[in-house]
């Protein structure tokens, strides 16, 4: 069976990271999804919420488990048996992040490769945070997310 992490903060979950995964299970048997838990970074839901969010709508998936993670990603995807790490690319400036990560994760784990999915044009320019200050300002974020994502961003909002 080949199994897979995908990793990422879902602050919240997009509908670019949804076609990251859609993508991800035409390769994958088992998909975890992986939140990651940065305590330098400032989130807007706290892991808990994130992953109810993330199982609300990923429900439809069973080959899909989605699990909290406070440690480097190569060693949850070697405690998850997962050979490949999933990343999604938007533009140039993630793959040179996405290059240095890449790298890093070989001199931890040779064993783990990583796979890039180029996301959809029309996800392209998405990123959580964008969405997040659009709904900050009350802009409609309905095109950017899925709906289970809407209610919980506006109630958060609120």
């Amino acid at each position: 069976m080949k199994t897979a992490l995908y990793p990422g903060s879902f602050d919240p979950i997009t509908n670019g990271h949804l076609d990251i995964i859609e993508r991800a299970l035409k390769l994958f048997d088992k998909l975890y999804i992986v939140i990651s838990v940065n305590p330098d970074k400032k989130t807007l839901f706290t892991a808990a919420e994130r992953a109810d969010i993330l199982e609300h709508v990923l429900k439809d998936h069973p080959q899909i488990e989605v699990i909290i993670n406070e440690v480097l990603t190569v060693q949850k995807a070697k405690e998850m048996k997962a050979s490949h790490i999933v990343r999604g690319l938007r533009a140039l400036t993630d793959f040179d992040y996405e290059f240095q990560l890449t790298n890093a994760n070989r001199v931890l784990d040779k064993s783990i490769d990583t796979v890039f999915f180029m996301t959809d044009n029309q996800h392209a320019f998405l990123s959580s945070s964008a969405v997040k200050e659009i709904a900050q300002f009350g802009g409609a974020i309905d095109a950017f997310l899925p709906p289970y994502a809407v209610k919980k961003m506006r109630e958060k909002m609120k």
